[in-house]
């Protein structure tokens, strides 16, 4: 279970608080398959860090009883300073996984060729992209987040993002944010909208993306 209590996050705007999440309260269990939608500067990208521990609330909690990813997409999943190869190590030791078998399963799914034993400091974007991604795939998580970057390369490649997250969802919940109902309709089941700081849940994901395309 995945539970937000009363989430507040607040920001100092030259002098004045700027709310960007007002006590938001929602309970994710496992299975679920939500999208949160949302304008851009609505708070969805600070909201979905907040779920994964990355960026503490102002007010209220996070409560995580069962094991949650860092947002897909975020590039602050790895190390600059150090290989693409040397992040699977470090990653497989923070999560007791086998050092060899994660980064067999990264060189293999980033395809990122020679770079994969270069410092990530050097990769492009997307580059960066696809090693969290295939990082996020390596290991085995209760809830995946996902913060809205799914293209992170050719056509072929995106299409084998898109399988692996699918034959993932169905076995763990998925969250994911954006402010794409096209998107959101591949992946998810019910939908909420984030406007004005609170969060609006539909059970109709049609309904909830008419909805949010009308404000």
């Amino acid at each position: 279970m995945l539970e937000l209590r009363n989430l507040w996050k607040s920001y100092d705007a030259h002098g004045r608080q700027k709310h960007v999440l007002r006590g938001l309260n929602a309970t994710f269990m496992r299975g679920d398959a939500v999208g949160i939608l949302g304008r851009n500067g609505a708070g969805k990208s600070t909201l979905i860090r907040m779920m994964a521990g990355i960026e503490p609330p102002t007010g209220g909690e996070v409560i995580r009883s069962m094991s949650v990813s860092w947002p897909l997409g975020f590039g602050g999943a790895v190390h600059g300073s150090i290989t693409g190869a040397d992040n699977c190590r470090f990653i497989a030791r923070i999560y007791g996984k086998p050092a060899g078998w994660v980064e067999s399963f990264v060189e293999e799914f980033a395809e990122l060729g020679e770079y994969f034993r270069l410092p990530v400091k050097t990769y492009s974007s997307g580059m960066s992209s696809r090693l969290a991604f295939g990082l996020s795939m390596a290991i085995d998580f209760d809830c995946y987040l996902v913060d809205e970057v799914i293209a992170v390369g050719d056509a072929r490649f995106t299409e084998r993002c898109r399988i692996m997250l699918e034959e993932r969802r169905r076995r763990s919940a998925l969250l994911m944010v954006s402010h794409q109902g096209e998107l959101l309709r591949a992946f998810c089941t019910t939908a909420a909208i984030l406007h004005e700081g609170r969060l609006t849940f539909h059970e109709d994901l049609d309904q909830a993306i008419a909805t949010y395309q009308a404000l």
